[in-house]
């Protein structure tokens, strides 16, 4: 029988909304010692990622202002996710073709978790956590 992505996903993912400022995300961040978040919009759908560096980079590199800057202005294209019925290894295969470390995990369209490199190592037969370090690293 297959992993599946909820049974070792972390719940409870926390999302900033669109319409928060990259300050107020940065805080959070740190609050949750995190280095991403979701974004969520009004709606409660996932819009995009937020990572620590997209706020350096793409803010505060090009003079932008943390404190006026919205999440949702960072938000670029479709957001890469897995569902939560989904197994381990195609959650692997899309981690490895998008080359990301962490997955939003949705059921149906709500996001419910998310699962990282190292939930999967976590919970990865032993003799096989090298090949799965080899296949996401990049």
């Amino acid at each position: 029988m297959s992993i599946l992505a909820r049974d070792i996903m972390t719940g409870g993912a926390e999302c900033i909304g669109v319409n928060e400022t990259l300050e107020q995300a940065a805080r959070k961040m740190k609050d949750l010692d995190v280095g991403s978040l979701p974004i969520c919009g009004e709606d409660n759908r996932l819009k995009g990622m937020l990572t620590d560096r997209d706020i350096v980079v793409r803010c505060l590199a090009d003079g932008g202002d943390p404190k006026s800057t919205k999440a949702g202005d960072l938000a670029q294209g479709k957001p890469v996710t897995i569902g939560a019925d989904d197994t381990v290894e195609e959650a692997i295969r899309t981690m490895q073709q998008h080359q990301v470390r962490r997955l939003p995990v949705i059921d149906g369209h709500d996001l419910i978790g998310m699962l990282s490199q190292a939930d999967i190592a976590r919970n990865y037969p032993e003799d096989r956590v090298g090949e799965l370090v080899e296949f996401i690293s990049y």
